[in-house]
C-alpha cells in the first residue's frame, strides 16, 4: 500500500501514527511539515488538510486521512498485523477513553497554536505559558494514572500488548519532558512507557530517529 505521511518530528499527534505504522508493519514516505515556520499552511498542504494541521496521511487511490485516532482506528480496520482495539465492546471503550485523556483533554490545550496564542494574542509571558502547560499535562496524567489501577491492565496501558492508548502516551510523555514536568507521580505511567520503548516500533518513531530531526 502506497502511503505518504505529512507530518513534524516532534509532532506528537504525527509520532502516534508512525507507531501505528510501525506496529503494523507499514512503510509511509515521510514529507516534513516544519510547525514552527508555518509549512503545515502551505497551499498544497491546505489542499489535504484543510485545518492545517499534522498528521495528515495519503493514501493512494484513496485519499487523505487527518486526525491522529481516526487514522490509527483505519489503520487497525484496514490493515493486518497486532490489534491496536481490543475486541470486546469494553475494552475498546476503556482503550479510547484512556486514548481521549490525551488527544481530547491534554495534547489540544498545551498544543503549539494554542501556546502562540497565549503568548502573542493575549501577550502571556514565557514562564506563564510553560506554567500552563505543566498544570493540563499533570491533571491528565493524575487522571490517566489512576485508570491504569485498574485491573485490565498488564504491562501495557489494557493487557501485555500495546495498543491505541499506548501510542498516545509515549508521545505525551515526550511533551511533559519538554515543559519539565515532573513525572515522578507516575509510576504505573512511567511502567507502561519502558515497556512501550523495549518495542523497536517506538523507537523507531520517536522524534530524534526521524529524517527531519532537529
Amino acid at each position: 500500500m502506497d502511503l505518504v505521511l505529512h507530518g513534524y518530528f516532534r509532532s506528537s499527534a504525527a509520532w502516534r501514527v508512525r507507531i501505528a505504522l510501525g506496529l503494523k508493519g507499514l512503510a509511509a514516505t515521510q514529507v516534513a511539515r516544519h510547525l514552527r515556520k508555518g509549512e503545515q499552511a502551505a497551499p498544497d498542504h491546505l489542499a489535504l488538510n484543510p485545518q492545517g494541521l499534522v498528521p495528515t496521511l495519503e493514501v493512494a487511490g484513496q485519499g487523505a486521512l487527518t486526525q491522529s485516532l481516526a487514522i490509527v482506528e483505519w489503520l487497525d480496520e484496514t490493515q493486518p498485523g497486532p490489534k491496536l482495539l481490543p475486541t470486546d465492546p469494553w475494552g475498546r471503550a476503556r482503550v479510547r477513553a484512556l486514548a481521549q485523556i490525551i488527544a481530547c483533554d491534554i495534547h489540544p490545550i498545551q498544543n503549539l497554536r494554542v501556546l502562540q496564542y497565549l503568548k502573542r494574542e493575549l501577550g502571556q509571558a514565557q514562564p506563564a505559558i510553560d506554567g500552563w502547560a505543566r498544570h493540563w499535562i499533570a491533571t491528565g496524567l493524575a487522571a490517566f494514572e489512576a485508570r491504569l489501577a485498574e485491573p485490565a491492565t498488564g504491562r501495557f496501558c489494557h493487557g501485555d500488548a500495546p495498543g491505541l492508548a499506548d501510542l498516545c502516551l509515549v508521545p505525551q510523555l515526550g511533551n511533559a519532558r519538554r515543559f519539565g514536568c515532573d513525572l515522578a507521580p507516575y509510576p504505573r505511567v512511567l511502567g507502561v512507557e519502558a515497556a512501550c520503548n523495549a518495542l523497536e516500533a517506538f523507537r523507531a518513531a520517536a522524534p530524534e530517529a526521524q529524517p527531519d530531526a532537529e
